[in-house]
């Protein structure tokens, strides 16, 4: 709470409410009044997080901005709300996300326009919810619940196979889910009939039943990231998604599944974290190693960004299981820095799309010679998904290998190597795009990027760069809540490989 207000319920409600007043405007007739509604109700609903950054103790260890009321008294389940260094990156990241998004369907989407930003502010107020929630039950409800606007989005604005993407997409994370729900219901029992997170970080379970709650987790998170081998359901989905869901999709979507592993997984059942992190490891670096090798043979710009995040958030789940503060923290940054590069990168294909009506490499080539501002901004993205030094995406990633070099010198070489794979396929597809003679009519009649389009990727290159050049201001909110994550784990027990 700040001077009274409860940020993180408006956090969360604000875009929920702001998303039934776009609907209560009706059918495409008043689609401009859907367009500027959603507009004011995502800038409100990033201006009430702000205050959450600018208020934050970075040098005070718990929770901060704490809410509590009761919700279901018969199974003492309550409306418990907080947040830590790592949830608060990822609620401001997901606030500035949805803006952005709003402003790059501004033109594009001309059908159920009122639908369409609507299911977006809702997706955004209950990704915050699962970041702020400090009660299982509530996790649990607004986990789930995120999944309803994303099939819909998917479903309803995607491409000639949304139907198919939009289903495998839900059966896969419903599924996965299912189990973490009898876990939970197990924690509440073993934690002294409660719900509360607190209370099941000091439940004290033997190993075997660790295990087994660990898996269950396991199961909702490592589909939700998506780790190999359960990745499937992300290029169908990106593919088929409008420019906005793939945006969403890569850039908060599947931090929901990181940021389980180190709110409920690693605090919940330590002892079980440790004793399969060898496993988690191991898929870790198939994913960045062989997905990055996937990559490199896609003939459709969507499907290449789609393995690349698998790739990259191989990093993130490798980060955390290593158990000490520099790959931890690595893997978070890796989260944000992922939001942003995924992020403008699937709006640069927007972008193209939007004008040519194809996704494929081949469609394309001499776009410099046409779109010469887009073309430096592409670039810039390009780079930072290759890991350049100087842009984000470099300091997640060399967070995470030094991390990765105290455990294991091999974890470290695997992973290392696999930059060169995201160079590799990052710089062919954009050499095939954008550089060389004009290759077709079509692309001779390419018009650069207009004064909406240009804002949305310069908001987006800005923070590229700011968090490559100085990435102090995120990685300070950081330092004291991953130090206390890693006190409760027991670290000193990780066997030195």
């Amino acid at each position: 709470m700040m001077q009274g207000l409860p940020l993180l319920s408006l956090a969360i409600w604000a875009p929920i409410i702001a998303g039934v007043a776009v609907l209560l405007t009706g059918g495409d007739r008043n689609a401009s009044a859907s367009r500027l509604i959603a507009l004011i109700g995502a800038l409100i609903s990033f201006a009430v997080t702000i205050p959450l950054y600018t208020g934050f103790n970075a040098q005070a260890g718990g929770f901060q901005f704490v809410e509590m009321r009761p919700w279901i008294d018969a199974f003492n389940v309550n409306y418990h709300l907080g947040i830590d260094g790592i949830s608060l990156l990822l609620i401001l990241l997901n606030s500035l996300t949805t803006v952005i998004v709003v402003i790059a369907g501004w033109e594009v989407i001309q059908s159920r326009v009122s639908q369409y930003m609507a299911a977006f502010l809702v997706l955004s107020g209950l990704m915050n919810g699962v970041f702020a929630s400090l009660d299982g039950l509530l996790f649990y409800v607004f986990f789930e619940a995120t999944l309803i606007p994303m099939f819909i989005i998917v479903g309803v604005w995607g491409g000639p196979n949304r139907v198919y993407a939009a289903v495998k997409f839900f059966l896969y994370t419903l599924l996965g889910s299912l189990l973490t729900l009898v876990a939970l219901i197990y924690l509440y029992f073993a934690s002294g009939s409660s719900f509360s997170l607190f209370d099941f970080y000091q439940a004290q379970l033997p190993m075997a039943a660790q295990v087994l709650v660990f898996i269950a987790f396991f199961m909702a998170f490592a589909v939700k990231v998506p780790m190999w081998p359960v990745h499937t359901w992300l290029p169908d989905a990106h593919v088929e998604a409008p420019t906005g869901g793939s945006v969403v999709l890569a850039a908060i979507m599947l931090k929901l599944g990181g940021y389980g592993f180190l709110r409920l997984s690693l605090p919940i059942v330590p002892d079980a974290s440790l004793l399969l992190a060898p496993v988690v490891i191991t898929l870790s670096l198939i994913a960045v190693v062989y997905i990055g090798l996937v990559a490199l043979v896609q003939t459709d710009m969507k499907k290449l960004i789609a393995y690349s995040s698998i790739s990259h958030m191989g990093f993130v789940t490798l980060g955390t299981f290593l158990f000490n503060a520099q790959a931890v923290e690595g893997a978070i940054i890796q989260m944000i820095s992922h939001g942003f590069i995924s992020g403008a990168l699937f709006l640069c294909v927007g972008v193209l799309y939007d004008r040519m009506h194809t996704r494929n490499i081949a469609d394309y080539g001499g776009v410099a010679n046409r779109m010469p501002v887009f073309a430096a901004l592409f670039m810039l993205f390009a780079m930072a998904n290759a890991g350049l030094p100087g842009t984000s995406g470099f300091v997640g990633e060399f967070l995470v290998i030094m991390g990765a070099m105290q455990v294991n010198f091999w974890y470290a070489f695997a992973a290392s190597v696999t930059l060169i794979f995201g160079a590799a396929y990052t710089l062919w597809m954009y050499k095939r795009v954008v550089f060389g003679a004009v290759a077709n009519d079509h692309v001779a009649q390419l018009q650069d990027i207009n004064a909406r389009e240009f804002l949305i990727l310069a908001v987006l290159a800005v923070l590229t760069l700011w968090m490559g050049i100085w990435p102090q201001p995120f990685v300070e909110v950081l330092h004291v809540s991953v130090n206390d994550l890693l006190a409760h784990v027991s670290f000193s027990k990780l066997p030195v490989q």
